[in-house]
């Protein structure tokens, strides 16, 4: 039994242990973390501001250990530990520009942890700076220190020391005190003054300016002397002695230099004198300065001297001022002053530079000769009692004559159309002046300044042989300019209105046929002929001939090749097109001779069916009598009042019936109507003439089924066929 509680006790104090009870402790959820500035975000110097930062937390009823870290511009400027859930207060006691900037709170429970938004502070004004200076008076040369202290101020600094407005030193320090050694170099008062900036990422603060404190500043004994011989009147080529030194100079300085100089060229230096000697020379600068430099003490000492020119600069000219290759020139040097108390002109000599420049002397500074082929650069030199002088440089360009100018078309010339002649010289300095020729009357004139510049001239001829009557001239100097040849081109005569021809005639055109349409134009060749169907966009046949015409043969014509046709010519000047044609192709000749034979074929059935029919309504069927009709003219005229009053011989018809035999044995069978034809002629004794076949016509109709004509012996103007008239 006791074993049996131990074992319970054991069990129950392991589900209690003091993990558990942690793990019960943890359950917390943090909502939210706010940081407010107390008493408002914008405050002034000396204020006490407050950062409060509240957090809301969700937990049991144990306290949570709470981390909270209060942020400035991203660092880390206060870090607290709390178990309550009381607000965390940071405190800012008098704040100063230095505490502005933006501010975050973070909390943090067991690794989890939140941050607020930011919040910037901004705190406004500075504290006067004040300048303290260790010395009121003092010596040049000598040290002062400067303090520039700003009262109550924190953060990172810049210092500015200033003397009167300017600004000497400045110094960057991260305590509110700052300390400058000063040196004075010249005598007199001297005003100090300071200010400072605090320094807040990104911005920055300056602060009013300090007190004003004077320093009063000794002029030091010792100075530097110059001194130039001769004192005035100083001519080119004369000697010059320059001496520097130092005046009371003092041991109390143990090392000091002299420096002698001549504009910004060093002449020479030393401890305590210095001496230098030159030729003097207008052109050099005419201020010399003796220095001296004792550590911070500088002094110095400036003389100006003035040169006169023993002689001008001398001058280089060219006559004429423009000369062409190998012509002849001259070379005139000249000084155009000269002081003649101090030098004679026979004294003063010129010469050219370089010596080879094949230029032969002609008297004092005049110089002859031709000119080069290329540019040449010439220098004048003038020497008098040591003094040598250089003209500036001369650049002699010697031009170039131009050369034969060349005379062209640009493109194609047009007949009775405006184009362009284009006059060129292959070598020749510009300015050219161009003018155009026609024969030897002058038209126009074009002047060519720029390399890349052409002479170019529009014009227009009515006759193919005016294009041989220009020519060109062209002229660069006042000499005789040269001419061209005559102007040697092409004339392009435009096509005319082009004529198409059709072969055969238009009327006879017919299937089978081969057809020729032959465009013809007058103008220059080469010429584009094309042939073109109305109604089709592509041309039918395009050909290019140095001929004034040409065909399109179109073989073994059928009905779809009828239309309208026309023809265009195209050569180098114009496009022209012919009027149209209409081509209708007709039915072959054998086609017209059968349709002919057809329609003759269907017209004699036509005939006969008519025949036929006329015939059958009068055909008496039945009896054996003939019926024998007989027309004779009712005149009752004797025949040679007859005869007398017409030749024309009486016509006479006859109607034999023949009647069916009355055998049919005996006698063959016909089918259908024979009709015979007789013509009797009478005479005027009135017997038949049977060879005589212009007299009366006697025509006789059997019917069907007749016998044979020979059973009657009848015969009539020996056609067997035909029955026998009755009188």
């Amino acid at each position: 039994m006791g074993l049996l509680l131990l074992l319970t006790s054991t069990l129950l104090s392991s589900y209690f242990l003091p993990g558990s009870v942690v793990n019960a402790q943890s359950l917390f959820s943090i909502r939210d973390i706010t940081l407010s500035i107390e008493p408002r975000n914008d405050v002034t110097r000396d204020t006490n501001v407050t950062l409060r930062c509240k957090a809301t937390v969700n937990f049991g009823s144990e306290a949570l250990s709470r981390v909270y870290t209060i942020y400035k511009d991203s660092n880390t400027v206060y870090t607290k530990t709390s178990s309550t859930s009381e607000d965390l207060l940071y405190p800012l006691s008098e704040a100063r520009v230095s505490n502005t900037g933006k501010y975050t709170c973070k909390i943090n429970i067991e690794g989890k942890q939140i941050t607020s938004r930011a919040k910037k502070l901004t705190v406004t004004g500075l504290s006067k700076p004040v300048l303290h200076l260790n010395k009121g008076v003092v010596t040049e040369g000598e040290e002062i220190t400067a303090k520039c202290t700003a009262p109550g101020e924190t953060g990172s600094f810049y210092f500015y020391f200033y003397e009167d407005s300017t600004d000497i030193l400045d110094k960057q320090v991260n305590s509110n005190q700052a300390e400058a050694k000063l040196h004075f170099s010249s005598a007199g008062i001297h005003r100090i003054h300071c200010a400072y900036t605090v320094l807040i990422t990104p911005d920055s603060f300056k602060s009013e300016e300090s007190n004003t404190v004077t320093v009063s500043v000794k002029e030091h004994p010792v100075n530097a002397v110059l001194e130039i011989l001769p004192q005035s009147k100083i001519y080119e080529g004369d000697q010059l002695f320059i001496s520097c030194s130092v005046r009371n100079a003092l041991h109390t300085f143990k090392s000091s230099h002299l420096y002698l100089s001549r504009g910004n060229q060093l002449l020479s230096r030393g401890d305590t004198k210095v001496n230098h000697s030159s030729v003097a020379l207008a052109k050099d600068p005419g201020e010399f300065e003796c220095r001296l430099e004792m550590g911070d003490v500088v002094k110095f000492d400036t003389k100006t001297i003035s040169v006169t020119e023993l002689f001008a600069v001398p001058t280089l000219t060219m006559s004429p001022a423009e000369v062409f290759q190998r012509e002849y020139m001259t070379l005139t040097c000249k000084s155009e002053s000269s002081a003649s108390e101090k030098l004679d002109r026979e004294e003063l000599t010129y010469t050219l530079d370089p010596p080879g420049s094949r230029l032969i002397s002609k008297g004092t500074g005049i110089f002859s000769g031709s000119a080069f082929l290329y540019d040449f650069n010439y220098t004048c030199v003038a020497q008098a009692k040591g003094i040598v002088k250089h003209s500036e440089t001369l650049t002699v360009r010697p031009k170039v004559p131009v050369s034969t100018p060349k005379i062209s078309v640009v493109g194609s010339a047009v007949l009775g159309q405006p184009f362009q002649i284009l006059c060129q010289s292959d070598n020749g300095s510009l300015p050219i002046n161009y003018t155009l020729l026609k024969g030897f009357d002058q038209l126009s004139t074009t002047i060519v300044k720029q390399p890349f510049q052409h002479a170019l001239f529009t014009l227009s001829i009515n006759k193919p042989d005016e294009i041989s009557k220009f020519m060109c001239e062209a002229k660069n100097r006042n000499k005789e300019a040269p001419l061209s040849k005559r102007l040697n081109a092409t004339v392009i005569v435009p096509l005319t209105h082009p004529i198409l021809t059709v072969i055969p005639d238009l009327p006879d055109i017919s299937e089978g046929d081969d057809l020729f349409l032959i465009c013809g134009v007058k103008g220059s060749p080469p010429v584009t002929f094309k042939w073109y169907r109305v109604g089709n966009e592509q041309p039918l046949y395009t050909t290019t001939s140095n001929k004034n015409n040409t065909d399109y043969q179109v073989h073994s014509l059928s009905k779809e090749h009828s239309g309208v046709y026309y023809c265009e010519a195209v050569n180098h000047a114009n496009n022209v097109s012919s009027d149209h044609v209409t081509i209708e192709v007709r039915l072959a000749l054998w086609k017209k001779v059968l349709i002919g034979g057809f329609c003759l074929l269907a017209v004699s059935v036509l005939v006969v069916v008519c025949v036929l029919c006329f015939r059958s309504k009068r055909v008496r069927v039945g009896g054996a009598a003939v019926s024998v009709w007989s027309e004779r003219p009712p005149e009752e005229a004797n025949d040679e009042e007859s005869s007398m009053v017409s030749n024309e011989p009486d016509v006479e018809y006859t109607e034999v019936v023949h009647p069916r035999p009355v055998d049919p044995a005996r006698v063959p069978l016909r089918k259908g109507t024979d009709t015979v034809y007789s013509e009797l002629q009478n005479s005027p004794h009135g017997a038949a003439d049977h060879h005589d076949y212009q007299g009366s016509v006697e025509y006789a109709e059997l019917n069907s089924e007749q016998p044979e004509i020979n059973s009657y012996g009848l015969e009539v103007n020996n056609h067997q066929d035909l029955p026998v008239p009755v009188d």
